[in-house]
């Protein structure tokens, strides 16, 4: 049973991060293997829309026939990997764009333009997604982040067959708040409920990833 992780986030360290961390933990805790990939170390680019993975009988037919760093990992996910589990944080009311270029190379090139839609995948495995953002449950709600994450868990499941979501809301933002502008929340609010709330989604965060790798 292997859990391949990837880190949408440029940070390492800080929220996306520790959350996939303690899924992996969560996966490690049932005898899974694990592995955390950085998307920020890479070099890559997404769909460059060559249409070679849509050929007919062609040596591309149902994969990305682009090379870069991304490459192996694809490569990977497909022959190697039970579960797969994604972290990115929200910029600006959507995933990193390293996540989205990610999700355009995974996903488009297994989709078969049939109707309905299908994949070609070779098999079922189990995927989720973890969200970090600044912003409240209640603004995300108000500004349709829904939408998004809705859309993605579709795409997943679509390709993989199944396909689940997780949300951290009203992150900590900055090591030390002292040291930038910051009108528009209240750090001590902020650093309240990291203390009281982030131990919480640490642990949904492990059930997570245990939860990924039984039902693999």
């Amino acid at each position: 049973m292997k859990l391949i992780a990837i880190n949408g986030s440029p940070r390492k360290n800080w929220n996306t991060a520790t959350l996939l961390k303690n899924a992996l933990a969560g996966a490690e805790a049932m005898g899974a293997e694990t592995e955390l990939i950085h998307l920020y170390d890479l070099t890559f680019k997404g769909c460059t829309s060559c249409f070679l993975c849509k050929m007919i009988d062609g040596p591309h037919s149902g994969r990305c026939a682009m090379k870069d760093d991304l490459t192996p990992i694809l490569k990977q996910i497909e022959e190697k990997a039970d579960a797969v589990i994604l972290g990115t944080p929200i910029y600006f009311g959507a995933m990193t764009g390293e996540m989205r270029s990610f999700i355009e190379r995974l996903l488009f090139a297994p989709i078969i333009y049939s109707q309905p839609l299908r994949s070609v995948f070779p098999r079922k495995i189990r995927t989720g997604i973890i969200y970090t953002m600044n912003a409240p449950e209640e603004m995300s709600v108000q500004r349709g982040y829904g939408t998004m994450f809705s859309a993605t868990e579709a795409s997943l499941r679509l390709v993989f067959g199944s396909a689940e979501t997780f949300c951290c809301f009203d992150t900590y933002q900055f090591q030390d708040y002292s040291k930038v502008v910051m009108e528009y929340f209240d750090s001590m609010k902020k650093a309240a409920r990291r203390k009281a709330v982030f131990p919480d989604d640490r642990r949904k965060a492990f059930e997570f990833g245990h939860r990924l790798v039984t039902d693999a």
